[in-house]
């Protein structure tokens, strides 16, 4: 959406916020929140900072709002098609290999924003790394949601756990390098793990 107004100089400016949010989350996921500065973000954007500062209020507040943005559009599960699968050990595949290929898109940053985010920072962003945590939370939370069908209530909670520590283990192993066909090796070994343990989950189990 297009904005004009004024900045606290007096001067017009205008942009676009949908985008100014996009390059914001780029530099964010690439470099981490401590690693990106106002002048960082105010080139990408161009804009200057009085005009960030009057668009999102501060600098955290305009990294929320980004990791809001990847964790509604590149960091959603494709539930439908882990819900389509036949058994609890193929929703795992899709679940996983979904992972795979969203922390090595050749065309984003590598890893996850918010499996990788914050997880360690100064004292002064405390309140940002609670945030992440509890998006974590969350995402485990929906793990367990979407493989509901497939696995009995005692179950689902220890093995949505499970798989959220595997998928942030494959996004730090994306952000080091490791090659798609080596991080999908871990999803077979964790998807014929899930089959040996779990060898009658089907739908309605």
């Amino acid at each position: 959406m297009e904005r004009d107004t004024k900045s606290r100089g007096g001067r017009p400016w205008s942009f676009d916020r949908e985008r100014a949010v996009e390059a914001a989350m780029r530099l964010f996921w690439r470099h981490g929140y401590e690693g990106v500065s106002i002048g960082d973000l105010t080139r990408e954007i161009g804009i200057a900072p009085p005009s960030l500062y009057a668009a999102f209020g501060s600098k955290a507040e305009l990294y929320r709002e980004a990791v809001s943005r990847y964790e509604e559009t590149l960091g959603r599960l494709d539930v439908a098609s882990i819900k389509s699968a036949a058994s609890l050990a193929e929703a795992v595949r899709i679940l996983l290999s979904g992972a795979v290929r969203a922390v090595t898109n050749p065309h984003l940053e590598r890893g996850c924003l918010i499996s990788n985010g914050m997880i360690a920072c100064h004292p002064d962003h405390a309140s940002l790394a609670r945030d992440a945590a509890v998006r974590r939370d969350a995402m485990r939370d929906r793990i367990a949601e979407v493989l509901r069908p497939f696995a009995g209530a005692d179950e689902v909670g220890r093995l949505a756990r499970h798989l959220a520590a595997v998928m942030q283990g494959i996004s730090i192993q994306a952000r080091d390098g490791s090659k798609p066909i080596e991080l999908q090796e871990i999803v077979d070994d964790v998807v014929a793990g899930v089959a040996a343990r779990f060898p009658k989950n089907g739908r309605g189990h």
